[in-house]
């Protein structure tokens, strides 16, 4: 039989294409998602999962359950029997956490708290954690390997991820029969190659591409560059910009990993090449062949200058390496808002 896999936050961007991986990898797996940053499709089922099922030909088993429930979430682990978790849920917005801190703080770290509790009592002991590039606030040095020291953080948010981490790394510790892999990620873009399922924020998109990506279908007047006056080419902030694809491949390698018995590990997720907000801007106009309106606007509080990453250590630990360029990712996420204009809600693609 097929191994379970529990993936919270599973119905979101990067959840929905872990889920997709894990299908065709061969495992089983049973998603959670309070829509916090979903959207709800038929029959109360998440749009995101409805579309995948319709894509692989299979049926999902989903729930919709906020950690924050903790008998919700003993109810679940009571039904299943897990070989691991992979945890994405959580509130994710860097400007939104600078103005709400205590709420992540409540949320993300309450959250996983609960997470890991359920875990041990239920005795699965096998975590991949969704962390975040954040995690080095501003960079000592480039690109960013994994003994760059962590926990510097410039935003609430990225706190909320070192604190998570620094959580699952002291019950490895005082837990020998645990393992974890926390995956650092840097700036997941794209969609699946289907155009089916994508990036579809709700509200104002707080990331760049997707808010890009709404320009150029003409969701929005004009994109706001947060910032010419950095330390780089353009003086625009650079990135790391990874295809969720690879992205999601990592975490499945990741769980392969957990097989050796690790312990706690730590890996970044990145192509270990940095893109300007311009850079990026160009490549979204030759991706769609529209020209998209920009204007300057002042820095955002808790950005830094520029970020990538070193993923040398991923690829010889996990035999992982990003495959897809920035053509590849700018083709697929304009192929997904193209195909969906109004995200998950217009139906076009359904």
């Amino acid at each position: 039989m097929a191994e379970k896999v529990l993936v919270t936050g599973g119905a979101g961007y990067i959840g929905s294409h872990c889920v997709v991986e894990l299908i065709e990898a061969g495992y089983q797996p049973v998603v959670v998602d309070n829509f916090s940053n979903a959207v709800r499709g038929e029959g109360d089922v998440a749009e995101s999962i409805r579309r995948i099922e319709k894509l692989l030909h299979t049926n999902i088993e989903f729930h919709e359950l906020d950690l924050l429930d903790r008998p919700g979430l003993e109810k679940l682990f009571k039904k299943h029997s897990f070989s691991a978790v992979m945890h994405f849920a959580g509130l994710k917005a860097v400007g939104e956490s600078v103005e709400q801190p205590l709420r992540y703080y409540r949320v993300n770290l309450t959250a996983s708290m609960n997470l890991l509790e359920v875990m041990q009592a239920h005795k699965v002991h096998n975590l991949v954690f969704s962390s975040s590039a954040t995690v080095y606030g501003d960079p000592q040095h480039l690109p960013i390997d994994e003994e760059h020291s962590a926990g510097g953080c410039t935003n609430p948010y990225g706190k909320t991820k070192y604190f998570i981490e620094e959580m699952i790394k002291d019950h490895c510790k005082a837990e020998k029969d645990w393992n974890a892999v926390l995956l650092r990620y840097f700036n997941p873009i794209g969609a699946h190659s289907s155009g089916l399922i994508g990036e579809d924020p709700q509200g104002i998109p707080n990331n760049l591409l997707p808010y890009v990506a709404q320009v150029a279908i003409g969701r929005r007047n004009c994109l706001s560059v947060f910032g010419n006056d950095y330390d780089t080419t353009d003086g625009t902030g650079v990135r790391d910009y990874i295809h969720v694809v690879d992205l999601a491949k990592g975490h499945i390698a990741a769980l392969k990993k957990l097989k050796e018995n690790c312990g706690c590990k730590v890996y970044n997720l990145g192509t270990g090449r940095g893109y300007s907000v311009l850079q990026m801007v160009k490549a979204m106009e030759k991706a769609s062949g529209r020209e998209i309106p920009y204007k300057i606007a002042p820095r955002r509080g808790g950005d830094v200058a520029s970020c990538y990453a070193d993923p040398r250590l991923a690829e010889k630990e996990l035999g992982w390496k990003a495959e897809f360029d920035l053509e590849r990712m700018c083709e697929d996420l304009w192929r997904w808002q193209s195909m969906n204009p109004k995200g998950f809600t217009n139906g076009t693609a359904s």
